[in-house]
């Protein structure tokens, strides 16, 4: 089994995420909020980031497959599951746990984009520039991390995901 290191505790990560609750419910009042989350990673951040915003809001989700069972990204996107509400004339908060190459993240703002909402803007977790191929803008940043991360949420091949707080893995 692989090393784990401690990287970010369960208590920093709730406090930055009523941090950042706080600064989006101030930018979204009197909107109509719609947070899509991208699964299977940022299920346990979304619940946590919506149960900490004080205004109304709906909730979808998204699936899309970039890495499979590897270390690294294959660069092709693919959608297994789309938004279900309409989005149209809505304010869409793209809920994401970590930002890598942000080759997926580009796609899917492209994606929700052409479902003609009033604004696509990105909340992610964990924003790891040490691989960045493309340019990407992340409105609500939780973290700037590097290395390979495991444990809320994040995962290597569907493993450690139910850890409450962030480990790099080391082989």
């Amino acid at each position: 089994m692989p090393e784990q290191q401690l990287v970010l505790s369960s208590d920093r990560i709730q406090t930055r995420i009523t941090e950042l609750a706080a600064r989006i419910s101030a930018d979204y009042r009197d909107k109509d909020l719609v947070l899509v989350g991208v699964l299977n990673g940022a299920f346990i951040f979304l619940a946590d980031l919506c149960r900490s915003l004080s205004i109304p809001h709906q909730v979808d989700f998204i699936r899309v497959a970039s890495y499979g069972d590897s270390a690294t990204t294959s660069g092709t996107v693919r959608l297994s599951k789309d938004i279900e509400l309409d989005l149209t004339g809505k304010h869409v908060l793209l809920v994401e746990d970590i930002v890598d190459t942000g080759t997926t993240l580009a796609w899917l703002s492209r994606q929700l984009s052409a479902h003609r909402a009033a604004s696509v803007r990105v909340c992610a977790l964990i924003n790891k520039t040490e691989r960045r191929e493309c340019a990407v803008e992340i409105d609500y940043r939780g973290f700037n991390l590097d290395g390979f991360l495991v444990g809320y949420g994040l995962d290597y091949a569907e493993q450690y995901r139910h850890l409450p707080d962030i480990y790099t893995l080391q082989p």
